[in-house]
């Protein structure tokens, strides 16, 4: 490896920041609205099968990508592909990170305002209307931009300290933090009165409610929460060093996120129903559910605080591997340095942003195939973007790349058995890209 590369100071760190990749407004505040609009139980074991069968062997396949080629993502693939189409698998990846980011920190904007204004007491408050407060920050251009400016100057910051220093530093100190905090909120939810009924509709599949759509969902949500497809892991594993075992590393990261994802549907579910909410309310469901819930606790408002702080750290870390994978593109020649990078990739991250931040007040009337431009954004990284990135690292690292060199790095530190390798081989080349192709042609109405 080169001598002036970073690498991560420990497996912990390493494991640490890409569940924090991982684990963000993915698993906490897509997954119970998701869940909610397709089906409760249907699609959680839709979503933890995506996640096991084919989110998992992503996950390891872009951990030996970035390891194997130990570059960025651009770089990964002109290295081990040079001359061919297959560079383009990187370049879709920095682009996906740049849609993504563009509405993702829309949203991280939000969380970084209610934050705020929970600090200083101004959510918990007697006869307080929690759709109406979310609805007057979404809906106040003013409100939304300065969410989204702050909420990318922190990434801008965290990101020029570089790995070690800055997202991992971050990232193992915050993350076992949040854990403590969402079991205190379950806890809590569980104990009010009607939480039954929400437990039953996140935990009792009802089939009748999969379709395509939903199958597609739960598919693009196993992507969104494990942060694969974009090759940002690709990044990540490049500075990972090669004592540790990819396997064993990826399966920790993939633990974690299906604990936290069940953790947040068993803290929304049964606040939703004990409160009166619909399932299927939205994007907003988490901002007006967690006031809910602190506001029957003693000391509510401190515990609010404290938990949107730790909701808020999970959003930067997923944000992190989005701006590094950006940011990491234009330094790997070593031509510009990685502050000068970040400033201008954040600036320009602002400027695309600010439609999707606009989407719920001043542009609310334009739409795209009947969806805002908020919408429309998700819409295009998590169902198409994204499984359409899988597909790509699926095929290359399947038909493309050295055969010995992925081997050597899947078998590397761990004592896993030959079998285990045939095994996530057998899933790349066979099982992931049929699942992604059959969900998304269904999808699409061509089935």
């Amino acid at each position: 490896m080169s001598t002036n590369r970073e690498q991560w100071s420990s497996k912990f760190g390493f494991i640490m920041s890409s569940a924090g990749a991982a684990i963000g407004l993915g698993a906490i505040w897509k997954f119970p609205y998701v869940a909610g609009t397709s089906g409760g139980g249907a699609f959680l074991l839709m979503f933890i099968a995506f996640t096991i069968l084919i989110g998992l062997p992503m996950l390891i396949s872009e951990f030996i990508i970035g390891r194997g080629a130990q570059k960025e993502a651009v770089s990964a693939y002109y290295k081990l592909a040079p001359n061919s189409p297959w560079t383009i698998t990187g370049k879709l990846g920095v682009v996906g990170c740049f849609l993504l980011l563009s509405f993702y920190s829309v949203v991280g904007g939000w969380v970084l305002i209610y934050t705020v204004l929970s600090i200083g007491g101004q959510i918990i408050t007697p006869g307080a209307s929690y759709p109406e407060l979310f609805g007057t920050i979404t809906s106040t251009p003013s409100w939304a931009l300065l969410g989204l400016a702050a909420f990318l100057l922190i990434n801008i910051v965290v990101i020029t300290f570089g790995i070690q220093n800055g997202i991992e530093a971050a990232s193992k100190y915050m993350m076992p933090l949040l854990f403590i905090f969402f079991i205190v909120l379950v806890v809590r939810a569980l104990t009010l009165d009607g939480a039954m009924e929400g437990v039953k509709f996140f935990l009792n599949p009802d089939f009748s409610k999969i379709t395509g759509e939903s199958a597609l969902y739960a598919l693009g949500q196993s992507f969104f929460a494990l942060a694969v497809g974009f090759s940002c892991m690709v990044t990540y594993s490049s500075y990972l060093d090669k004592k540790v075992s990819i396997p064993n590393s990826a399966g920790s990261v993939v633990i974690m996120n299906i604990i936290i994802s069940v953790l947040a549907g068993l803290a929304i579910f049964p606040v939703v129903f004990a409160f009166g909410f619909e399932p299927a309310e939205g994007p907003g469901l988490l901002f007006m559910v967690l006031p809910a819930v602190f506001s029957q606790i003693p000391l509510g408002e401190v515990f609010l605080a404290i938990f949107l702080l730790l909701f808020l750290f999970a959003t930067l870390t997923s944000s992190f591997s989005m701006l590094e994978i950006i940011v990491s593109a234009f330094i790997e020649n070593g031509k510009h340095s990685r502050k000068k990078i970040s400033w201008i990739s954040g600036i320009v991250m602002f400027a695309a942003g600010i439609p999707a931040a606009l989407s719920f007040s001043l542009l609310g009337d334009f739409t795209i195939f009947g969806k805002n431009i908020f919408d429309a954004t998700d819409y295009l990284v998590s169902n198409i973007l994204l499984p359409l990135g899988c597909l790509l690292i699926a095929l290359f690292i399947s038909f493309r790349m050295d055969k010995q060199l992925v081997k050597e790095e899947f078998l590397l530190g761990s004592n896993l058995s030959p079998s285990m390798y045939t095994a996530w081989s057998i899933l790349m080349k066979v099982l992931v890209p049929v699942t992604i192709v059959v969900v998304f042609i269904s999808t699409i109405g061509l089935i």
